[in-house]
């Protein structure tokens, strides 16, 4: 995991718990309209993946539990994972790519309407990607994935001083090239090609010469407009168009997007799929259903979309028709760590995916509500552009005071809590009772982030070990911990 080099050990934040009274007048307890439906408070719990799904998508009892216990806390709204679209192998991930997913989806609606008593509406994140392959084996690389052209044997001669590799047959060539030294190897492969070996292979959108990603802009509209149609047959309030991270349509949206047709290069053509993607979703789904989105502030890497950007595509995204924006920073391949052999590399190990999730080694600005500032910026340009869009904020938001102050202060209109939510479901129960001192603090050292990472089933450090001897409890597969935060039984819900 990325670090500063100098960072800064911050502690969370000292706190004083408003009494129920007080949280009753508060904006945060306040409702709020979302296209069509009305949330009950400013309360949000983002999309979280939590690795409970069948190895082929299909919802599992671990998926009800978890989605179950976030809504018992009764946040006014719940974000479900983000879940495949297309038809294809994705591991233990939700899928909503044809309609035998629909029974288990409808389980989970179920299940998070009778557990809140009807109180969180219920929105599921729905996405796209691109294949990303595992690290390979230099070995097997060179025998079987590197794809041998007249340009290797033309700069191994040279490199070497030896014209025969001109004429040599390919199984010569991967031959010597997986015992050749690292300094040939760096001279003799492109950009991608050593990424492949040293990463593993990953597509773009700007892969234009392969086909299906040259036709993504003619296929994506269509498959997440039948993704939402099955979200709205299976009963949830709204579906969140995943615009965000390392995937399909940021990709779309990013200044590294130089695509060659009206879909690359200027800002208004990168915003032309995504918005010919809602387009499609809200011409099936109907305006009566809620279609929100999240997408970037800021990329962070380099050569990436800044802030500027951000607030283009909001105003874009406003004036549209989404019914919210949800905001997020970072989260990409570009920065990415190296993975292990056999490994895949994952999007939030560089600086983009610190900032995207922010531990309490910092700098001088600390973990907590880092991106607050840039969404506020989108705020101002959204409202400025006669458009009153709901906006949520998240990253690092963990007390009450500090979200309510970010509602006063006009720099977002929801409150989005992960990892806070992650470590304690009740929060939200807790603090509108008068009972914000029983919160169990999440301490921001990405416990929960690490498990994502290798992909295990996410839990929190601060219960997962706790109340073991609990009758009824389940158990992650390697038997050590439990997969829900324990029940909250000192105070009951009138």
């Amino acid at each position: 995991m990325w670090k500063f080099a100098t960072p800064i050990k911050h502690q969370i934040p000292d706190t004083r718990w408003p009494t129920a009274a007080e949280s009753s007048r508060s904006l945060m307890f306040r409702p709020i309209r979302v296209g069509p439906v009305t949330l009950s408070s400013r309360t949000w719990v983002p999309a979280m993946v939590p690795w409970r799904a069948t190895e082929d998508g299909f919802v599992t009892q671990d998926n009800l539990d978890w989605y179950r216990r976030f809504a018992q806390g009764r946040p006014a709204a719940l974000v479900v994972e983000a879940t495949g679209i297309r038809d294809i192998p994705s591991g233990p991930l939700l899928r909503i790519g044809h309609d035998r997913f629909l029974p288990g989806l409808k389980k989970l609606v179920e299940t998070v309407r009778e557990a809140s008593d009807g109180q969180t509406k219920l929105f599921i994140q729905i996405i796209d990607f691109l294949a990303v392959k595992r690290r390979p084996d230099p070995k097997k690389y060179f025998q079987r994935f590197l794809q041998i052209t007249d340009h290797h044997r033309r700069t191994l001669s040279e490199l070497t001083g030896d014209s025969t590799w001109n004429q040599s047959d390919e199984k010569r060539v991967r031959a010597w090239l997986a015992q050749a030294p690292e300094e040939i190897i760096e001279r003799l492969l492109d950009d991608r090609e050593l990424e492949a070996l040293r990463f593993g292979y990953r597509e773009r959108v700007t892969d234009t010469h392969l086909p299906h990603i040259k036709e993504l802009p003619q296929v994506l509209p269509r498959i997440f407009a039948d993704a939402a149609r099955r979200a709205r047959d299976a009963g949830f309030d709204g579906v969140e168009l995943h615009y965000a991270h390392a995937y399909t349509m940021a990709g779309f949206l990013s200044a590294r997007n130089d695509r060659n047709d009206v879909y690359g290069g200027p800002r208004e053509n990168r915003v032309r799929l995504p918005l010919e993607v809602y387009r499609a979703v809200r011409e099936r789904v109907g305006h009566d259903y809620v279609i929100g989105v999240r997408f970037l502030a800021d990329e962070v890497i380099a050569g990436g979309s800044r802030i500027n950007d951000a607030t283009y595509f909001g105003v874009e995204f406003a004036k549209a028709g989404f019914d919210y924006l949800s905001i997020s920073k970072g989260g990409k391949f570009e920065d990415a760590e190296q993975p292990k052999v056999a490994q895949a590399v994952y999007p939030y190990t560089g600086r983009s995916g610190y900032e995207c999730m922010p531990t309490t080694l910092s700098d001088e600005r600390g973990p907590f509500g880092r991106t607050v500032p840039l969404v506020a910026q989108i705020k101002q340009a959204v409202n400025a552009a006669g458009c009153n869009t709901p906006i949520v904020a998240t990253g690092g938001i963990t007390t009450f005071d500090q979200a309510e102050s970010i509602l006063q202060n006009g720099a977002a209109d929801m409150i989005g809590m992960a990892r806070q939510a992650l470590a304690d479901p009740d929060w939200f129960r807790k603090v509108r009772s008068g009972h914000g001192d029983e919160v169990r603090r999440c301490t921001y050292t990405n416990y929960c982030e690490a498990l994502d990472q290798a992909h295990r089933q996410v839990t929190c450090k601060l219960w997962d070990r706790k109340e073991l001897d609990e009758p009824g409890i389940t158990f992650s597969s390697d038997g050590r911990r439990r997969l829900v935060a324990p029940d909250w039984n000192d105070f009951v819900v009138s």
